[in-house]
């Protein structure tokens, strides 16, 4: 994968598979169907309507999930499965560099929520959090960064800081933002003697084409990404991953 994470997605780890692997196969026809913490338990890819294609796709992810497959792997896959179940229509389909945006979509977005699920189960493990208390927002796009996420970087909080209740990563399609779990030590080296305080950049409102419904979301989050994955299936996911 051409991004700065595919080390970090050649290499999964035991919650990241529970994660995606508890998730069930749903039908769906917009990708917000499912939204913010309903993605802990769903999978979903917008316009596939059908049981057997969300399975066929969804077993997709997860081999590259398993196996830290790339993203050229997947589109070959993605191919055969849509040739196979005949899905036609779908948003992308009419040109090449339309079917690579949205293969694109797919893969890095199931894999980073997967990666920051997986992430989340361990940081909120009480032996985690006793020995490494604080959290640290860590921007990482080269190209084209969001400059509220550029402006949070090294941002450091108390993990229980209700700001990652919509700020834990990714918070957008594209971001390829982190959060990092340090001690005091750690935090000190930093040039702090304590905590930060939580960003406050305000609110703006989103409205949906679909539905008209006027959404109210902290500024630098998109839409259906005011969430942290992962959090309400944390306890589920370390019990699984032991």
């Amino acid at each position: 994968m051409a991004d700065d994470l595919s080390a970090v997605f050649a290499q999964p780890f035991a919650e990241q598979l529970a994660y995606f692997s508890q998730k069930l196969a749903l039908p769906s026809e917009h990708w917000d169907d499912l939204i913010a913490a309903g993605h802990d338990r769903g999978f979903i890819v917008a316009g596939a309507m059908k049981e057997n294609l969300v399975a066929d796709l969804k077993a997709a992810i997860q081999t590259a999930i398993d196996e830290g497959k790339t993203i050229q792997w997947f589109r070959d896959e993605f191919e055969n499965i849509v040739q196979k179940r005949g899905w036609t229509g779908w948003l992308g389909e009419d040109s090449t560099g339309g079917t690579a945006w949205r293969t694109r979509i797919i893969y890095t977005t199931n894999l980073r929520t997967s990666y920051s699920a997986g992430r989340y189960a361990q940081m909120t493990d009480p032996e985690v959090l006793a020995s490494r208390p604080y959290w640290r927002y860590v921007h990482r796009s080269r190209e084209h960064p969001r400059l509220s996420h550029k402006a949070w970087h090294n941002t450091v909080l108390p993990a229980q800081d209700p700001w990652f209740n919509t700020h834990f990563t990714p918070n957008g399609f594209g971001c390829k933002c982190l959060i990092e779990a340090i001690n005091e030590r750690e935090m000190k080296r930093m040039g702090k003697a304590q905590p930060d305080t939580a960003p406050d950049d305000g609110t703006y409102q989103h409205v949906v084409k679909r539905t008209g419904e006027v959404v109210t979301l902290p500024v630098g989050i998109q839409y259906g990404w005011d969430y942290a994955p992962g959090q309400s299936v944390a306890e589920d996911i370390r019990r699984m991953a032991r």
